[in-house]
């Protein structure tokens, strides 16, 4: 009986997804490197509950407007990479993600059981009957997920990692927990750009790059790859040229004849071993003073991409080691 409701579910979904839903707004591609960000807050940021904590629901006032949502979320579908760390923070159930998140060596573990849904697997997500689904807010077929359950979408980048974090917890009934791990997360991070400095001097300039889709990037302070932790945690330099190139777009592509004009005393190179990465057998590379003074470090990129709690924390731990050695 299930196979033959579940189609018949769809059915229906999609008929009333095209008789009385809202069309969606796009915003940047996040697939690729030129998401951007702004400093703009959601108006979720003013969200709060509308009912005690032993209601079922409560109103949360997301960016798109008043969403009647779960008090305590035990089915959460979470379809963007950028995200689900975040809601893993909070130690609240998924049944599906995305396919990136699902592969990420950081959050595999945790994964395991977890089911890989895109924006465009419907029949899936009808069978994994979420109580919640959490996206960005340019996915495809927002109207019919509303209609199979309470749907929250985001902009990419429109708030920094903190207050992300902050609108999460509001979403999830855990306001309390994340401004928790901000408060302290920032305490340490702090403490730890301190120690980095006396030690590299305040005055030393880090990069970071990576190699995405065959071409070479230098990142700005705020794309993940631990940019945020460098720039804005640790208050660590960019080079000049570096902060001008990414102003616009938060990337800037750059090729290897160029790419000691804009590395810094020291170098996070983000690397992903299905990429080519072969520019580092150059001599071009091998002269660059940060790879001569063997202050290089290489990441996971596929561990290091994202600026979610989960994310923050590996990146937080990986720069003591490598900078402090500890």
């Amino acid at each position: 009986m299930k196979k033959l409701s579940v189609p018949f579910v769809l059915f229906l979904v999609i008929l009333l997804s095209a008789c009385g839903g809202n069309p969606t707004n796009k915003s940047n591609n996040v697939g690729s490197p030129s998401a951007v960000s702004s400093t703009d807050a959601p108006s979720g940021k003013e969200s709060t509950s509308t009912t005690s904590d032993s209601s079922d629901t409560f109103t949360y006032q997301s960016e798109n407007g008043p969403v009647e949502v779960p008090t305590h979320p035990q089915r959460v579908i979470v379809i963007t990479r950028f995200l689900t760390g975040n809601v893993m923070a909070l130690d609240v159930p998924l049944v599906g993600v995305d396919e990136m998140s699902k592969s990420n060596p950081n959050f595999e573990e945790k994964l395991a059981n977890t089911e890989v849904v895109t924006d465009e697997s419907l029949e899936k997500i009808i069978e994994l009957n979420p109580d919640l689904i959490i996206g960005l807010s340019d996915i495809n077929n927002i109207d019919k997920l509303k209609q199979i359950s309470p749907t929250v979408t985001y902009t990419y980048g429109k708030v920094d990692f903190l207050t992300q974090q902050l609108e999460i917890g509001k979403l999830l009934n855990k306001e309390q927990e994340a401004q928790a791990w901000i408060n302290d997360f920032n305490d340490r991070s702090h403490k730890v750009g301190e120690q980095i400095k006396a030690k590299i001097g305040a005055d030393a300039t880090v990069s970071v790059i990576e190699t995405f889709n065959k071409q070479l990037y230098v990142y700005g302070e705020n794309f993940g790859r631990g940019t945020e932790i460098l720039y804005q945690q640790f208050g660590l330099g960019m080079p000049v040229k570096v902060k001008e190139a990414t102003k616009k777009d938060g990337f800037f592509a750059v090729s290897t004849e160029v790419l000691k004009d804009y590395t810094g005393d020291y170098v996070i190179f983000s690397k992903n071993a299905d990429e080519d990465n072969s520019f580092q057998t150059t001599e071009t590379y091998k002269n660059i003073s940060a790879v001569k003074n063997q202050h290089v470090f290489e990441a996971d990129a596929k561990a290091f991409y994202f600026n979610d709690p989960l994310s923050m924390e590996y990146q937080l731990e990986f720069f003591v080691q490598h900078f402090l050695g500890q």
